[in-house]
């Protein structure tokens, strides 16, 4: 396996939503692993073992992580962005129209002055994604 970065992502009680858009929108295989089947599952309310301890979303080299937050919760910012660089014109299309549902459009996509198709926007569930097309 080559060395490489997987985004993390944490929601409050919107995981298995939010991982399950994510898989219709980019495709792939969607693994979902409760609280409730975890050690500390006994421990929780049944409520709270419903949650997700850990999901994992692969498509080809895609990859994405992510799980409930427990305790404090998630505090919404802007310290994180996904960018996602696409292996086609169609495939950026595709995956910014899907993604955007729901959501807000930041930047429309366009041809960017570096030469890249690109467009950002915030999803339904808060995330910020910048997908881009590069035809190297």
């Amino acid at each position: 396996m080559k060395t490489h970065l997987s985004p993390y992502l944490n929601f409050n009680g919107k995981c298995r939503e939010a991982m399950t858009f994510y898989q219709a929108c980019l495709g792939g295989e969607l693994t979902l692993q409760k609280i409730a089947e975890s050690p500390m599952g006994a421990q929780l309310s049944a409520e709270a073992g419903n949650h997700i301890l850990h999901s994992h979303l692969r498509h080809g080299a895609l990859e994405l992580m992510g799980s409930d937050m427990m305790g404090a919760g998630v505090v919404r910012g802007n310290q994180v962005t996904l960018c996602l660089n696409c292996s086609g014109d169609q495939e950026i299309r595709t995956f910014f129209s899907r993604l955007s549902d729901g959501g807000q459009v930041i930047t429309p996509l366009h041809q960017s002055f570096w030469g890249a198709t690109y467009g950002e926007l915030t999803d339904k569930f808060g995330m910020t994604w910048m997908l881009s097309y590069a035809k190297d």
